[in-house]
């Protein structure tokens, strides 16, 4: 392999690998937003205050791999405290209502890690296992980002055979369908929706922790990945975990490729997808019309 192919396969990767940690966090919203219709604007905060979560499990026990267990159920447990105490009570005020309080909960986050950990950059290591390169035909990558991507596909074939080959599955789906009539079952829908959200701040806090030790933890981490994960979202089709999966590597190759070519087009090749694709089909690559 010459120069020029190894650079254009290391890219390739890179941004496969970027795409898969966009894909964890665009799927939790995926599961919140296109199941649940529910705006949450504080996912990409989750996401950040997963990566805060892992910052501090790692100083007290000196383990990535407990940091990697411990801060997604830690965010997650958040995540459903707001649902149950917050967003239910604020559902029959319908999406702006939604719209105005997870806002508000992401500047209240915001504030709160501001106030803990302070505005400083937090820097995580890489595990000592994944240090190192892989050689891949003449090509040297980073262990640690293949291990990402594996990471990511094991996430994508739990949240599958969780949504659709278990009864949860089945009982989600169906209140998304027809809440009334699950409900008249017998089957209590509110929990059900409050451990579906609480799954999606998960997806999203699995996110947090893999990406810290590559960006670093910071103040800014929401911003920088969170609204990426709205446009997969939207660009891939609500509910479609098959969306979500394929567009974040479009948009992860598109990411990886914009900034080695074109550094400063980067983003508007992204937005420009997007707008590509819903010009043609407005619901999304794999969404259906209601």
């Amino acid at each position: 392999m010459d120069v020029t192919a190894s650079m254009y396969a290391a890219q390739a990767i890179h941004g496969i690998a970027f795409g898969m940690v966009l894909f964890l966090i665009a799927a939790g919203l995926n599961v919140i937003f296109g199941m649940m219709g529910i705006l949450n604007l504080a996912h990409g905060a989750f996401f950040m205050l997963a990566a805060y979560f892992c910052y501090s499990v790692v100083a007290v026990t000196g383990s990535f791999w407990a940091a990697l267990l411990i801060a997604p159920v830690l965010t997650a447990l958040v995540g459903v405290i707001v649902e149950r105490f917050f967003i239910r009570k604020v559902q029959i005020m319908g999406a702006m209502g939604e719209l105005i309080l997870t806002l508000g909960i992401a500047m209240l986050i915001l504030g709160g890690v501001k106030f803990f950990w302070g505005t400083e950059n937090l820097p995580i290591s890489v595990p000592p296992i994944l240090e190192g390169m892989v050689h891949i035909g003449a090509l040297d990558y980073p262990i640690y980002r293949i291990f990402m991507i594996a990471l990511a596909l094991v996430v994508l074939a739990v949240m599958t055979l969780l949504l659709y080959k278990t009864r949860l599955g089945k009982i989600v789906r169906a209140a998304v369908s027809d809440r009334e009539m699950v409900n008249a079952l017998g089957i209590n829908v509110p929990l059900v929706f409050m451990f579906v959200f609480g799954i999606g701040v998960w997806m999203a806090g699995i996110g947090g922790v893999v990406i810290a030790p590559i960006l670093t933890v910071f103040p800014g981490l929401a911003d920088q990945v969170g609204m990426y994960a709205f446009i997969v979202v939207v660009t891939g089709g609500l509910g479609s975990l098959k969306g979500a999966f394929i567009v974040s590597i479009i948009f992860g190759l598109l990411s990886s490729f914009g900034i080695q070519f074109f550094s400063q087009l980067a983003p508007v090749l992204i937005v420009g997808f997007m707008a590509f694709v819903l010009a043609i089909k407005p619901h999304g690559l794999f969404g259906v019309k209601e």
